[in-house]
């Protein structure tokens, strides 16, 4: 299972999302590979912490490395596990960002190598169970690349004024790309994250959302000072506080996830 987490809207708990729900299926069992395409890098800092500029050459190692060897060559010179980093967890793996692929944007771009994720992730099937991919805030090479390669999208919602919007924009663009690259892609649910049950207007939206047939997934995600505490010391939730409410949340999320892939989720 490859799934990838996107939302066009910045702020949304992306890479929340991807760490905790990878660190819970490599807990259960599952031998999980998270990669980072976001050159901020969140998702790396959050998994391992900083990284040592001397000791992380930019092009050789994570995923520049993987796509900087696609140019100038038809096929990739080294196998994609090669770029992958062991994390201080069981079977979680890490597949890093780095500032380079900003670098690097424009040339895949205009070499075409937008499916050169989608190859590299079919080589690595055999290896991990469940793939997470992280993706930079906006529908760009990168983000592309990562739902052309994925079989499942999840959405994070974030009950903003301005989400709903931003979430029409979305649909009409992965509509776009299930067409023309990836119909097999499917959307497999909106996360709702940040959640307030005190506040009015998350719940009116969320009822909204599901009035219009979107596929809201039914484990909402509330808002804790105990995830910044998380991204601080580098530990998931269900390390760092495995009894906390959030982290429960984050479990039933999970399991939720894992019903749906064995009754099949229906595309949208």
């Amino acid at each position: 299972m490859k799934r990838v987490v996107f939302n066009q809207k910045g702020g949304v708990g992306k890479t929340s999302i991807t760490c905790n729900l990878a660190a819970i299926d490599a807990q259960v069992g599952y031998r999980t590979l998270v990669i980072d395409l976001d050159v901020q890098g969140n998702t790396t800092h959050y998994l391992v912490g900083e990284i040592d500029a001397e000791a992380f050459p930019a092009e050789a190692q994570g995923v520049a490395g993987l796509f900087r060897q696609t140019v100038g060559s038809k096929r990739m010179r080294q196998n994609p596990d090669s770029f992958v980093w062991e994390t201080p967890y069981p079977d979680l793996y890490l597949m890093p960002s780095s500032p380079v692929l900003s670098q690097l944007e424009k040339e895949l771009e205009s070499r075409y190598k937008i499916y050169k994720l989608r190859d590299a992730l079919a080589k690595l099937a055999d290896e991990y169970d469940r793939i997470y991919i992280d993706t930079p805030p906006n529908f760009n090479f990168y983000s592309k690349s990562a739902l052309i390669a994925a079989d499942a999208l999840l959405i994070p919602f974030d009950c903003d004024s301005f989400a709903r919007q931003s979430l029409y924009a979305l649909m009409d663009n992965i509509a776009e790309l299930q067409e023309d690259h990836n119909p097999d892609l499917v959307v497999e649910g909106i996360v709702i994250n940040q959640f307030n049950s005190q506040a009015r207007l998350p719940g009116e939206l969320v009822a909204e959302l599901e009035e219009e047939g979107y596929p809201v997934l039914q484990t909402y995600l509330n808002t804790s000072v105990k995830m910044k505490e998380s991204h601080y010391t580098h530990r998931p939730l269900v390390d760092l506080a495995p009894g906390h409410k959030l982290t429960g949340q984050y479990l039933a999320l999970q399991q939720e996830l894992e019903r749906g892939l064995k009754k099949g989720r229906k595309r949208r």
